[in-house]
């Protein structure tokens, strides 16, 4: 992060001529969770149409990409604003399948089951179960990471491992903070548990997201012409950064309140913030657009 040049930018077409690829998070950058952010998804069919740039999605949505693929387009992110989707369930699936233990608990909603499809895991009941999947909380309109305290301790003094299939502590559903399994996840750990998490900020995702992007692109793939878009700094920001990547920061996402007026966030409180969680960014929005 360059401390003299402007960090705050107009739009990504500003530094888009230096990036042949991105990297965008989803959910907090393209929509959130109620409807799509149409500048955001014009912005990144501009990145494709007018720089012939590749855009491959990097979210830790907890199922297969698939089932991403329809959620996008019924919120109204269109299919041509994008290549492809890498999902934490993917990355999540190849960790699962890989697994000795065979025997899975599943913690979270039913929509997330199609994770399972194919890995021939066998799901049970907590009592039989060798090992723990979380993707979310059973009810996240309603429930709390506490709601589970008791459960954990009990898990985790079996000496069970929590797969954690999307790493997220909190995602915004419309005006609402929603808790995800990332905060279950934690809860374990501080409870004495063994967590995995592929998902972001860790490398496994990224892993995967980079090797789609070198897919598509062949022969002509360069690393450092890559730009990573997001607005969560536990989960994005840590992970882009800890992957040596250029970085466009969404101020008005998940800590949109950090920073001021949400269309107009101070630039010094965002600098802040970077310097205090000791990473780095090229350029900072409020909210993605062209």
């Amino acid at each position: 992060m360059n401390a003299t040049a402007p960090l705050l930018i107009p739009g990504l077409g500003a530094i888009a001529p230096d990036y042949r690829g991105i990297l965008s998070d989803v959910w907090g950058v393209l929509h959130n969770g109620v409807a799509a952010f149409p500048a955001a998804h014009e912005a990144l069919t501009r990145f494709r149409q007018e720089q012939r740039g590749t855009v491959v999605l990097i979210t830790n949505a907890p199922r297969p990409a698939e089932p991403i693929h329809e959620q996008l387009a019924m919120l109204g992110v269109p299919r041509h604003a994008y290549d492809d989707i890498v999902t934490s369930g993917d990355v999540t699936r190849h960790l699962l399948i890989s697994s000795t233990e065979r025997k899975c608990f599943h913690i979270g909603p039913d929509r997330d089951l199609s994770l399972y499809d194919g890995t021939g895991l066998e799901i049970v009941s907590e009592a039989d179960a060798d090992l723990i999947s979380c993707t979310g909380l059973f009810d996240d309109e309603t429930e709390t990471p506490d709601d589970y305290r008791d459960q954990l301790e009990a898990l985790a003094a079996r000496g069970l491992l929590m797969v954690c299939a999307n790493p997220d502590i909190v995602v915004e559903r419309g005006d609402k903070l929603i808790w995800c399994a990332g905060a279950l996840a934690r809860l374990y750990e501080d409870l004495g548990g063994r967590v995995t998490l592929p998902g972001k900020p860790h490398k496994p995702i990224y892993d995967a997201a980079l090797a789609r992007l070198q897919q598509i692109q062949g022969a002509d793939f360069d690393r450092s012409k890559v730009l990573a878009i997001g607005d969560g700094l536990p989960t994005d920001i840590r992970g882009a950064d800890a992957q040596n990547l250029d970085v466009l920061f969404i101020t008005g996402g998940i800590h949109a309140s950090d920073f001021g007026p949400v269309d107009t966030p101070d630039e010094a409180l965002i600098r802040r913030r970077l310097a205090e969680e000791g990473f780095s960014a090229r350029a900072a929005l409020p909210r993605l657009s062209w």
